[in-house]
């Protein structure tokens, strides 16, 4: 069995989103390889076998130099080691971009330009200023057009420019030829700086990586990178420094900053025996914490793996572009083709006309402004999100969001706070209180559910395993087990039924736990759970948000399902079922939506993993830190908030929004100018703004994505 490989390469200097979809393209027909390009963090993600991933670098370095010479590819992994792990990691490898050449260039061409209006120069004086103008700031999109002809690369906005004022040239309009070219390159040099904002914006959005550790080393404190501590290993985290590892505190006292994983302001309390983990900021207090997880498996590094590569699950909308881009443009080139010959030929009229239309029609024809807009929309979104403590795995899941029509709730741990208290011990035949709970915490000694925690903490004693034989758990029904030679069983009704033991009747509200010693009853504890305070503010967000049916899932028993569900406004409740009716009910729930219609399932991601893969949408709850529940779930609520999936569903359609307004928009425009350059309305001028300055305003509209509220 071949073990896949991922390796991640950097595209230095990579600023064409029609490129990068040509560079993913062809590498993805290597044999045994699977790419994906993420033009927002110019990262190339690709995935194969060893032998496959031989040479991969040379044959991607390649691929790049035949669409864009001047793109630098970088081995991420290289790269992370020669600077021992102290870079920002992929996602801030763009740097800052330098824009001076460019403005010096667009400044001397502008120079001769206007030199050459004021003068009012004609015949071959004329001809050698305005050449000299274009050729200052235009003669890079020319070298470029020429390469990439020679490579068999034709439809791109270089060949595109080139034709377009070249034509203006042959055709007698020597400042409409250098005009456009200048406008043009002026909208490039504007579209790299909205892009490169962009990138930084999103990017900033996760600077969450700890750049170094404090590593303790007998009595010296050494520093060192993240990636080089080991389980174990002792790291200490003074004031205002990001904890850098996952550990348990086993010196000090403080408080964190736990903003940057949860989108919470409320700082939460650290001392020894408790969890930190990357990502927080030690507000006041010297920590000394023993790592319990390597730098690769640690939160922080999940998160960023997991934000950083959301953009590999595209959206429909996503995909529907790109392969809208791949026809659009060849299409376009041929009607222009068409223009220029055709109305000539038939109408007998003069070519000098029809060409200037054909070479608008050229000028319009290129699709950057959706290439990079929707991409950089949705990006936008998922960075907005995790900002918010919302992690979403892809862009196909955000874009989902936006047609939930029902939505399933477990209970425990979701819409209540998991955390139990004896709230009731009821002692019969003979049995103590204290008999009781000591023949139940016998039962539950075993467990880690909070049902068995609430038993044990009220038993308050150390339960001597030692005399535990036989320990059996009945999923969906409790236990059983021999003590001293005396069989215990501690669970719910149906596991009385099961053993022919009658139990009493009680209508107390809360998890009832029966308990019997060699088929004699001895009575029951009550264990109540409490209700999030956020739990009924979500229901009703979510229930003004257009959401149709809101259901609870839950084991426990009817009376304490329906007291919760009447008391939060569920539309409805379904009580007393085991892992398989869950899904069962789920298939049900499923059925009832619309075709377009979508079903969200929000549970612990412990679990619930069977309804969380069966559901549309999988939420897991509470999942900082939790391993099961980032690995479960398409969407990660980084703290026990419910009313986080109504934020969720608000940040889906918002960006829904923005990437149809970018749609809306640059289609609208371009063929509006189209059919103007057809009909000899339009000219260059306008032709550069449906192009260049459409990519512009709908970057600039895309980086609203990340301003969620």
């Amino acid at each position: 069995m071949t073990v896949a490989v991922k390796k991640e390469l950097i595209l230095e200097g990579l600023s064409c989103a029609h490129c990068s979809e040509k560079i993913e393209k062809e590498v993805n027909e290597i044999d045994g390889i699977s790419a994906h390009m993420n033009f927002v963090t110019k990262v190339l993600t690709i995935e194969g076998g060893a032998e496959e991933l031989e040479g991969i670098y040379d044959k991607v370095s390649n691929i790049v130099k035949k669409y864009e010479p001047h793109v630098k590819v970088i081995d991420n992994m290289v790269e992370d080691h020669d600077h021992h792990g102290h870079s920002h990691g992929h996602v801030h490898s763009h740097g800052d971009e330098s824009y001076v050449k460019p403005v010096i260039r667009i400044g001397l061409s502008l120079l001769l330009f206007f030199t050459g209006i004021i003068m009012d120069l004609s015949g071959p004086f004329e001809l050698v200023i305005y050449l000299t103008s274009y050729t200052i700031v235009g003669g890079d999109v020319l070298l470029r057009a020429i390469k990439n002809i020679s490579r068999g690369q034709v439809f791109d906005e270089n060949f595109l420019m080139t034709i377009a004022t070249i034509g203006a040239f042959f055709v007698g309009e020597y400042p409409e030829g250098v005009a456009v070219m200048l406008f043009y390159q002026v909208g490039e040099l504007f579209q790299d700086i909205a892009i490169n904002r962009s990138r930084k914006s999103i990017t900033s959005l996760m600077d969450i990586k700890p750049e170094y550790a404090n590593l303790k080393v007998g009595e010296s404190i050494i520093k060192v990178s993240p990636e080089d501590v080991r389980v174990g290993d002792i790291i200490v985290v003074k004031p205002g420094e990001k904890i850098p590892l996952d550990g348990k505190v086993i010196e000090g006292y403080s408080t964190a900053d736990t903003s940057a994983l949860t989108g919470e302001s409320i700082p939460r309390e650290l001392e020894p025996g408790s969890i930190a983990l990357s990502g927080f900021i030690n507000n006041s207090g010297l920590l000394t914490i023993e790592v319990t997880k390597s730098y690769g498996e640690s939160t922080v590094a999940r998160i960023l793996d997991l934000v950083q590569n959301a953009s590999t699950r595209k959206a429909p909308t996503e995909k529907f572009i790109t392969r809208f881009a791949r026809y659009y443009t060849p299409i376009v080139v041929f009607l222009a083709l068409g223009i220029a010959l055709i109305p000539p030929v038939v109408l007998r009229e003069q070519f000098s006309e029809w060409i200037y239309r054909a070479l608008i029609f050229l000028v319009i024809s290129c699709p950057c402004a959706l290439v990079i807009s929707i991409p950089l929309g949705f990006f936008g979104g998922i960075g907005g999100a995790s900002r918010k403590g919302i992690l979403v795995k892809g862009s196909n899941f955000l874009e989902a969001l936006n047609h939930v029509e029902t939505i399933v709730f477990d209970k425990t741990g979701t819409l209540t706070k998991g955390v139990f208290n004896v709230t009731g011990v009821f002692a019969q035949n003979g049995f103590s209180k204290e008999q009781l709970i000591e023949l139940a915490a016998f039962a539950e000694s075993f467990s880690n559910h909070p049902i068995a925690v609430s038993i044990l903490k009220e038993y308050g004693k150390e339960v001597n395993k030692a005399t535990v034989e036989g320990y059996e758990e009945i999923p969906g029904h409790g236990t059983k087990l021999k003590v001293n030679g005396k069989v215990i069983i501690a669970g719910n009704r149906k596991l009385m039924n099961r053993e022919n033991i009658r139990c009493a009747d009680t209508d107390s509200i809360g998890t009832i736990v029966h308990v019997a010693v060699d088929n004699m009853y001895a009575g029951y504890i009550v264990i109540s759970d409490e209700i999030k305070e956020d739990s009924k503010k979500a229901i009703k967000e979510l229930k003004e948000l257009g959401i149709r049916k809101n259901v609870m899932l839950t084991g426990d028993i009817k009376a304490v399902g329906d007291k919760i569900g009447k008391e939060l406004g569920l539309d409805e409740i379904y009580s007393e079922l085991l892992p398989h009716d869950k899904v069962e009910k789920l298939e049900l729930l499923d059925s009832q939506k619309s075709p377009r219609g979508k079903l969200i399932y929000v549970g612990d991601g412990i679990n619930d993993a069977p309804v969380l893969a069966r559901a549309d949408i999988g939420i897991a709850m509470g999942g900082l830190g939790s391993d099961a529940a980032i690995e479960a779930a398409d969407v990660v609520i980084m703290t026990d908030e419910p009313s986080k999936i109504a934020a969720a569903i608000r940040i889906a359609r918002k960006t829904q929004r923005i990437v149809w307004q970018n749609i809306v928009f640059a289609l609208g425009i371009k063929i509006l100018f189209l059919a103007m350059g057809a009909f000899g309305v339009a000219t260059m001028w306008e032709a550069v703004f449906a192009d260049v300055g459409v990519a512009v305003i709908a970057i600039l509209n895309a980086m609203r994505a990340m301003n969620v509220k």
